[in-house]
């Protein structure tokens, strides 16, 4: 039945009940009531793709709404439900008035119907603030705490669409619909549960409104509801636990029920759809920021269900997992495992995919946090191919830049490490670190120095012959370029510069000191920084550059993620600070400039 059909039958069938009464009952309809119907009668018969949002057949409908008499109002409502299936845009606050009217009749099924406009005409952005501004929440939790299933269905989903807007988010919060979405999402009727999970989702993206749900008890609902049958219901909780597991908090909550929540994960990872797949991967992902979830997940064979996905053709499924381990491999407890669950050649496999700098990322970043742990055998890692595998991602001319700043970080820690340094050298890797050195992007050139610094440090001849080799290779231009970059661009370069000079000089003085008394510009810019402000008991001691710190091999930190509303795919939006490095104070990074210059000129 269409729109105008729906409408004049309800109508008619008023005619109808007046003229058929005895002379005892009065006509039901006032006169506005009637022209009111006359003119939609009117309007249907000259023009069925008339528009109920504006002009005579929205005047008409409002008089209808703001009848005594039920039929009236439940064809209004009527009107506005099927209208808005189809012709959904945004609105005036004239249209919007009569709809939320009608959401405060006496009536059921005309509140229903109001409610379902409402949740159609949410789903467009302009109408979002509109509808909370006019005073439309207030009326959508009163219906949510009605018995009525379908009353529950439209008001729930028409909140989890206003949740998709930001400014809404916390207008939710406070009209005390937190705990009533809590409770329906344990409804036994599914159309309720998914719409109120996908509400709790919505309201996940911000982190003072996922501290009030923790407070609500939405864990122990969204973590029983990773039973749920119905697939969407299952991934707005997958998600919204995820996004809970992006805050310290939140993972404290969540490990209260950590023994149901990660065997019950990793199951639905091996037997769901792709998409759900995915995200419980990303899931762990987030869980894994806290220590005690990477050795849970490990525990609870995380590893084995991990790698079929890190196969898989499917790039989601192999970023998803990528980045899951890339968490789990901070500790440094799961090195072993992930060597032997055969996830090493997987990773570095991943390391020269240009088209896929995400997922070389994750995979760069697993290999560098594996390769923190000096104290356990690294011969795995050459086996499988780890320098070859780096040199083709360095040499790529498709290489972007956070792959770049990745690799740079990378190096730096394989040249602290007691085993891989040597390889990086015999195999002819410095010059990678050369051509990192001069890419032109300051986190990867100041990378790129801690790894060259680390080597130049070792005091071992081989090293330091290297490096010196490749000082007219284009090491000089880059660490001469590093020097001159602006104070805004150059906090940590600059020191890591230094330190690489400072630790040329400690292992081949002479060498070093004859090239830089050659390089009037480069000995000109050290000087520059050391000439103002360096304290007068400053003393240069050939090892002061050992007062640099020497811990870079720290793992990089966790990733999380928070996903976008459920009216849209979720998306990854990783925030990596890369490895631990330092920043001298000025006075130091001054004292060892001065440091240097006064070397070079009193050597013999």
């Amino acid at each position: 039945m269409g729109v105008g059909a729906s409408v004049l039958s309800c109508c008619r069938g008023e005619f109808e009940e007046s003229d058929n009464t005895g002379s005892e009952y009065q006509p039901l309809l006032g006169d506005r009531e009637r022209q009111a119907v006359a003119a939609l009668v009117k309007l249907f018969e000259n023009d069925t793709r008339i528009s109920f949002y504006d002009g005579e057949p929205l005047r008409a409908l409002t008089v209808l709404a703001r009848s005594d008499v039920h039929h009236l109002q439940l064809s209004a409502a009527t009107a506005f439900s099927e209208i808005s299936e189809y012709d959904v845009r945004a609105v005036p606050q004239e249209a919007l008035a009569p709809v939320l009217y009608l959401l405060q009749s006496a009536y059921a099924d005309v509140q229903q119907g109001a409610a379902s406009a409402l949740g159609n005409l949410a789903s467009v952005s302009a109408n979002k603030r509109l509808i909370v501004e006019m005073g439309g929440l207030e009326l959508l939790v009163r219906q949510m705490l009605s018995p009525n299933t379908e009353a529950q269905i439209n008001s729930v989903g028409c909140i989890t669409n206003l949740a998709a807007d930001e400014e809404n988010k916390l207008a939710i919060a406070r009209s005390g619909a937190l705990i009533p979405l809590v409770r329906l999402g344990r409804s036994r009727d599914l159309r309720v549960q998914r719409n109120a999970t996908g509400a709790l989702l919505n309201m996940t993206h911000q982190a003072e409104l996922r501290e009030k749900l923790v407070a609500a008890g939405a864990v122990a609902v969204l973590v029983d509801l990773l039973h749920a049958k119905d697939e969407d219901t299952l991934y707005y909780a997958i998600t919204a636990l995820s996004n809970i597991a992006v805050d310290s908090d939140g993972r404290d909550a969540l490990w209260s029920a950590q023994a149901k929540l990660v065997t019950e994960l990793l199951h639905i990872m091996q037997v769901h759809k792709i998409k759900v797949q995915a995200q419980v991967a990303l899931t762990l992902r987030n869980l894994a920021s806290d220590a005690r979830f990477q050795c849970a997940i490990v525990q609870n064979d995380g590893l084995d269900a991990l790698l079929p996905l890190l196969q898989s053709s499917y790039t989601a499924l192999v970023v998803a997992a990528a980045a899951c381990l890339r968490n789990l491999s901070i500790h440094a407890d799961n090195e072993d495992p992930i060597i032997c669950a055969g996830l090493l050649p997987e990773l570095m496999d991943l390391v020269p995919q240009a088209d896929q700098p995400e997922l070389q990322c994750h995979a760069i970043a697993t290999i560098r946090n594996l390769a923190a742990n000096n104290g356990s055998d690294k011969q795995a890692f050459i086996d499988a191919g780890l320098f070859d595998r780096f040199r083709m991602a360095v040499e790529s001319t498709d290489a972007q830049p956070q792959v770049l700043c990745e690799l740079a970080a990378a190096f730096s820690v394989f040249a602290l490490n007691d085993q891989l340094w040597r390889p990086v050298v015999e195999l002819g890797m410095c010059h990678l670190l050369v051509r990192l050195l001069r890419c032109g992007h300051t986190d990867t050139e100041y990378n790129a120095c801690l790894a060259i610094g680390s080597l130049a440090g070792k005091g071992h001849p081989e090293a330091a012959e290297e490096l010196m080799r490749l000082w007219p290779r284009g090491l000089r231009d880059g660490l001469a370029r590093a020097l001159t970059l602006p104070e805004y661009a150059s906090s940590n370069v600059r020191p890591a510069v230094l330190w690489v000079l400072m630790a040329l000089l400690n292992s081949r003085r002479a060498a070093v000191c004859k090239v830089l008394r050659a390089d009037s510009q480069m000995l000109a810019a050290i000087e520059s920084i050391g000439v103002s402000n360096v304290p007068s008991s400053s003393t240069c001691t050939s090892a002061s550059w050992s007062l640099l710190p020497s811990f870079f091999a720290t793992k990089g930190k966790s990733d999380e993620m928070a996903t976008s509303p459920v009216t849209a795919d979720s998306k990854t939006d990783i925030d990596d600070d890369g490895i631990c490095g330092f920043a001298l104070e000025a006075q130091r990074m001054q004292s060892l400039a001065a440091q240097i210059v006064a070397l070079v000129q009193d050597a013999d």
